[in-house]
């Protein structure tokens, strides 16, 4: 286990900025996110999946859950669009397999664009009816860089 100490608070600072109170939210309820978070952590970790949940349950922003995660000196794991996978890889095959060509001309369009964000992603996997790591995958095989993690870890 590896715990997000204040160094790594402040590299990700210098890349990334994030008020501190996103959402303006109440004392009460950062402190019940708080909570939310703490009774969800597994093996010292938060998954992303289950940050998203929290969120959802507690009717708050991502982005705030992320906050309190980097409050409290916790790693977010388990990125649904593998960004920060331990072994970086993507599933067998994938230079394979075959890809729709509206998938790769709008991943593109972001791309050049600058705007291939987390948000994006999932967009377009709910659009397509496929898993936002399927569309990940498109964009990690191609090596566009996905931004904006919807949690703030990237």
């Amino acid at each position: 286990m590896r715990n997000f100490s204040e160094a790594d608070g402040k590299k990700k600072q210098a890349r990334i900025q994030i008020e501190e109170n996103p959402g303006n939210l109440s004392r009460e309820l950062l402190l019940h996110l708080e909570d939310m978070v703490k009774a969800s952590i597994k093996d010292g970790y938060l998954s992303c999946p289950t940050a998203w949940r929290i969120a959802k349950e507690a009717n708050v922003p991502k982005i705030a859950v992320g906050k309190i995660t980097d409050r409290l000196g916790i790693r977010i794991t388990d990125c649904q669009i593998g960004c920060f996978k331990v072994e970086k890889t993507m599933h067998d095959n994938l230079a394979h397999k075959k890809t729709d060509n509206t998938i790769i001309a709008v991943l593109e369009t972001l791309e050049k664009n600058h705007e291939l964000t987390c948000a994006k992603v999932f967009e377009l996997a709910m659009k397509r009816k496929l898993t936002p790591m399927a569309i990940a995958d498109v964009a990690n095989l191609r090596n566009w860089k996905i931004r904006q993690c919807q949690l703030g870890c990237f």
